[in-house]
Parts: C-alpha cells; structure tokens; sequence
C-alpha cells in the first residue's frame, strides 16, 4: 500500500512539473532570444562534450528498469548509486533480519545505526564548505562563459529558475496542506539542511542521509516510511529535472527554428516521465536523460548537439537548483505518505522529543564543575 501510494504520487508531480516547464518555455520563447551567430559560435565551442552526453543516453524500456530493480551485486550498487537497487537489497536484508533471532539480529541493526550516524556527521562536515564551493562554481561559470553568453542565455536560466521556484514553493505547499495539513512554515524549517546540501552537491543520492534526518527528527515521520520513501524518490521523483527537460526541449526546438505539435509536448511529458524512472540521482544526469527526450520528438542528432553544447555552459547552476526542487519534492510526499499512514508526529509531539534527546545528551556530558 505505502509503496503503490508513493510511485503514483511521484509520477503525478513530476508529470506536472514537466508541463509546469512547458507552459512557461511556451510563454517566454527562450530559444528566440539568442542570436544565430552566438548560438553557432557555442555549438561549435562544446560540440564534443554535447556528443559524449549523447553517447551515454538510453532509451527507457519498462521491463529492462524492472529487471534492473534486482541486483546481481549489491556491493557494485552501492559503488554506482543505483539506489533501486540499493532499495531492494536493503529491503531484503531487512526482511531477511526479521527471520533472524532478536538476538543474533540485535548487532547488525545496531552497525547499520552506528554507519548511519557516522555518514551523517561526515556529511555536515561537508556542509561547511558548502557557501565556498557555490561560490566557486558560480565564479568559474561566469570566468569561462562571459557576460555576452550569460546574458544571451539569461531568458532560458530564468525560465528554469522561475519553473522551479513555483513547483517548490506553490505547488508542494499546497498538496502538503491539502493532504497532510503541514503549514509551509514548519516544512521548510524542517528540510532547510537536506535543501542546502542538495543546492551544493547537486546529488539527490548524496543528499540522502540528511534528507532522511530531517524528515525523521524535524518532520516526525516514522523511520519506517522515510527510510522506503526517500531513497526509492531520490530515484524515480525528478520533478526538477523533469521541469528542466520540458523547457531546454523547447528551447532547443526554438534556437532552431522546429515547431513541437501539441502532441509532440505531450511526447515530452511521457518520455520524461518515464525516463526518470531508474536514473541515478548524480550531477549531471538531466542532459543524458534530455537526450532521450529530444530523440523521442524526433530532434535530429545535428540540431541536438547543438542544443546542448549551448545550455551545458549554465547547466551545473541549474542542476543545483533542480536538484533542491528534487529533494524537496521528496520530502513533500514522504510527509503525505506518513500522514496517510498516520505516522507523521504533530509539532508539538516533535518538540518534545527534540528537547527529551537534548536533555539526554547534557545527562551524558554533564558541564564540569571546576570549568
């Protein structure tokens, strides 16, 4: 129940993220806005890292992404982080440890605890870069693209930005009310870290030890529904990257002069949809998986190497901001899905616990009286 719940709800949002692209790439025409001779110019200067990406596209085919979900090595998995995979294995070990006597089971879970804790802390480490390396990435974008290209380019970042900025604080907000009666205020209060951390790493996989924290001790959801929830939608819930597609499809249709029929759109939203099914949440996998989508509208392998040596100059800032509407779209359906289970604690019962644990650990290192 709780997973047919989710999957649906995953696809849902992230079909509307796409058309939610669509409609704004429709109304501000990004692809009109810059010149023939610019747009050469950078097609030219990335041609070969637009046909790498090209080299590494797969269409989606259902019965191969259900035949990948079972791993023949799970270690190798965890290596790639195709988190279906990883889902399954653990899914299994978990069942597997039911099986087991409590008190030979005992030890494994507390190791499992113990990692979790550990990857954590390493993680909020990292953390503390985070400002620096934005600012450095942002930098080395504006060193090597220039204010010409930037600014010949800024319709179709902001046509992204803007898409984005709706799907993560109009449209999450209001299912979340809607069926969860979670006021906004208290659910980005509770994500902020896991938003931060996916805004620097622009890696849904990377994100997830503190993703899952946060929904379970800022948002109240039970470890049972977070810890099936969040992994399997740092896999198949791209809502950004699918929000992203839509507009850079039409975008490119647009700098080239292509006409997309309604029907050719509604290619788009299937395809996309579809493709983010089973893709890994890593930097960088929305322009593999556009390449799909731009082959499944008949985009010609000419005009689609073009298109994307253009925007792969401003993907990686992009891909940031995407990647935090992909997390957040987690953590959005992770709280309706505990809700609906009635596993999601109220605020009140989450302030309690937060202030029991504080307590504890002052208990554990009381102040020394001599200090």
């Amino acid at each position: 129940r709780i997973g047919g719940r989710t999957i649906a709800i995953y696809l849902v949002t992230t079909a509307v993220a796409i058309s939610i692209g669509l409609l704004f790439a429709n109304i501000t025409q990004p692809g009109t806005w810059l010149s023939p001779e610019l747009r050469d110019t950078l097609a030219a200067a990335r041609a070969d890292v637009a046909a790498t990406k090209m080299g590494k596209a797969v269409a989606p085919d259902v019965w191969s992404t259900l035949l990948n979900i079972v791993p023949k090595n799970p270690f190798r998995a965890l290596a790639d982080g195709n988190m279906l995979q990883v889902v399954c294995t653990a899914l299994a070990i978990g069942v597997a440890l039911t099986l087991v006597p409590r008190d030979k089971a005992e030890p494994v879970i507390r190791a499992a605890d113990g990692l979790t804790d550990t990857i954590i802390k390493l993680v909020q480490a990292i953390m503390l870069t985070a400002p620096l390396a934005v600012f450095c990435l942002i930098a080395r974008v504006m060193a090597t693209m220039g204010l010409e290209v930037l600014g010949a380019l800024a319709i179709y970042s902001l046509t992204v930005v803007a898409g984005l900025a709706i799907m993560t604080f109009l449209v999450y907000p209001a299912v979340l009310w809607a069926f969860a009666r979670v006021s906004p205020r208290r659910f980005f209060a509770a994500i902020a870290p896991a938003q931060l951390l996916a805004f620097s790493s622009s890696s849904s996989s990377a994100t997830l030890p503190v993703t899952m924290k946060c929904m379970e001790d800022s948002m109240g959801a039970s470890e049972e529904v977070t810890s099936f929830v969040v992994p399997l939608g740092a896999t198949i819930n791209m809502d950004g990257t699918a929000l992203y597609q839509g507009v850079a499809a039409l975008f490119i249709a647009q700098l080239y002069g292509i006409d997309l029929s309604l029907g050719d759109q509604l290619t788009i939203v299937l395809t996309a949809t579809l493709a983010s099914v089973g893709t890994a949440g890593v930097p960088g996998v929305g322009l593999i998986m556009l390449v799909i989508v731009l082959q499944a509208v008949g985009i010609d392998d000419n005009t689609m190497k073009g298109g994307l040596a253009i925007i792969f100059g401003v993907d990686r800032i992009l891909d940031m901001c995407r990647t935090t509407t992909n997390v957040t779209g987690d953590c959005m359906v992770t709280a309706v899905v505990a809700h609906a289970e009635g596993e999601l604690a109220t605020p009140e019962a989450v302030a309690d616990r937060l202030a029991q644990q504080a307590a504890a650990g002052l208990d554990e290192h009381p102040p020394n009286p001599a200090a």
